[in-house]
């Protein structure tokens, strides 16, 4: 991009832009890089899809997404009825329009450091103030007394960290701050932990979920927010017409539908990162506890993070690794089959 384009948005052209994890090409790949789940999802989606018409593809799907927001009312509980839900294509369109439906122009845009780095780039997209919070060196809670933000993202549990705020803060927080708190609930299938009766109770806090982690669902894109109806009726208002396809809602309804497939998957992946934490800490890693389905760790001395990483994909296994002045020390590593793992523990120097 030319950065002296003018017609280019001037926080467009200034932005540093968000960068997924690599979807590299190597043959016989250990896939550890972006968090994806190891386990195939409920075979019930493959009865969904064969029972699909291709004629119906030449019409809309439902601009309201009626009958996946009253099973995912039905599967949050709380008291969450449909109209406390709204559908987006993956859990990043909602989080990019809650900036759009709460954020003004002079507003700004909160969240943890470090955490999912989309945030940041959301907000130079639109062009307002980053507000981030320190969680470095001991990831406590570290929100200073009167702090604000128009909107404020809030990982829970965190990434890349892993670790789980407590949910008492979280109340106190939400309860005393002045915007918008999104809470940001990714991995909490892998936490048992969940704050969608915040979000129900009090009326500036909304929770996003999404089917591409817990529910083995990443390559379908379906998020949803959850909160007071006030807040959906916004974020309908602005919404495209038809933000998400007929297919990924059929999908949708078939995964939330096997609630114990997902349960049963997300067991299996709590074992194996018990397993590699202790084996890890027993060559001397360093790892944080983790509520989610990866790991956040750093090898002993002299070893160093970027040098795994690299030794790593040689031997075709492939885990993230940021090299920016914090983050640097550590990889994080996702939760994979026993066999991928025990590929991983056999390929690290």
């Amino acid at each position: 991009m030319d950065p002296n384009d003018t017609r280019i948005r001037a926080s467009v052209r200034s932005l540093t832009p968000y960068v997924p994890g690599e979807q590299p090409k190597i043959p016989d790949l250990v896939k550890l890089n972006t968090n994806e789940n190891a386990y195939p999802p409920t075979p019930a989606i493959r009865a969904v899809l064969d029972s699909l018409r291709v004629d119906d593809l030449r019409l809309y799907p439902d601009p309201e997404c009626d009958a996946l927001r009253a099973r995912i009312a039905a599967a949050t509980g709380f008291g969450c009825a449909p109209a406390n839900v709204f559908v987006a294509n993956g859990s990043d369109e909602a989080l990019r329009l809650a900036i759009d439906a709460f954020c003004e122009p002079d507003g700004s845009v909160g969240y943890v450091d470090p955490s999912y780095s989309l945030y940041p780039v959301l907000a130079d997209i639109r062009g307002v103030a980053r507000r981030p919070v320190d969680l470095w060196p001991d990831l406590a809670w570290n929100i200073p007394a009167g702090y604000s933000a128009s909107v404020f993202f809030l990982t829970n549990p965190n990434a890349p960290t892993g670790h789980l705020f407590p949910k008492d803060d979280i109340r106190r927080f939400c309860e005393s701050f002045p915007g918008i708190v999104v809470i940001d609930e990714a991995y909490a299938d892998f936490a048992g932990s969940t704050c969608a009766d915040l979000a129900l109770a009090l009326p500036n806090v909304l929770v996003c979920r999404t089917l591409s982690k817990a529910h083995s669902l990443a390559g379908l894109r379906l998020g949803w927010l959850i909160g007071q109806t006030p807040l959906m009726e916004a974020l309908y208002a602005i919404k495209d017409s038809y933000n998400v396809d007929r297919i990924a809602q059929a999908v949708a309804c078939a995964a939330l539908d096997d609630p114990a497939w997902m349960r049963a998957n997300v067991a299996r992946i709590v074992a194996t990162r018990e397993r590699l934490a202790a084996t890890l800490r027993s060559r001397g890693w360093t790892v944080f506890d983790s509520a989610t389905n990866f790991l956040w760790a750093s090898p002993p001395p002299p070893q160093r993070a970027g040098d795994v990483f690299r030794t790593l994909r040689e031997r075709a296994v492939v885990v993230r690794y940021w090299s920016g002045p914090r983050l640097c020390d550590y990889l994080r590593i996702t939760i994979g089959t026993d066999e991928q793992v025990d590929r991983l523990l056999a390929a690290l120097p």
